[in-house]
């Protein structure tokens, strides 16, 4: 199987607001970008996105090496999906009872690309000089402002 790394990020401008996300696809010293964006979001939404998007980019089974500087993301794939699913998709929130997992579509979405593909998380620390997290930083950001724009014309 061919060893991919993906880093991904997502932005927002306001929370919700327009949001963009990008992700850099690395292999065998290639490299590929996508990005996109969506009028009303969240941040969250938009760095759940972005992986999404890298992963059905891949036209074959892959060992994926998913690079985030989200820890919601990271904790989420690695730590809280499991219980989750066992609780159908409800979680306990501190003095409010069980309510339902939030972007439970898009959860559902990595959860099935891990059938496709064999993942491996990694958190980087944004803005901190990793230059595929800065990359993606810049063209997510790119993607909510073009959006914004577009929803905002003068």
């Amino acid at each position: 199987m061919k060893e991919i790394i993906l880093t991904t990020d997502g932005a927002c401008i306001g929370n919700p607001g327009p949001g963009g996300w990008a992700c850099v696809l690395r292999y065998n010293g290639q490299a590929k970008e996508l990005s996109g964006s969506e009028p009303r979001t969240t941040n969250n939404r938009m760095e759940l996105r972005a992986v999404i998007e890298g992963l059905q980019a891949l036209k074959e089974p892959c060992i994926v090496t998913v690079r985030t500087d989200s820890q919601y993301l990271k904790h989420g794939m690695t730590q809280w999906i499991h219980s989750w699913k066992s609780h159908g998709w409800l979680h306990k929130v501190k003095g409010q009872g069980t309510q339902p997992v939030k972007n439970r579509d898009l959860w559902e979405a990595i959860d099935a690309e891990t059938r496709r593909h064999q993942l491996r998380w990694q958190w980087v620390r944004g803005h901190a000089g990793d230059p595929d997290n800065n990359r993606c930083d810049l063209l997510a950001n790119a993607a909510a402002r073009a959006i914004s724009v577009r929803a905002n014309p003068l």
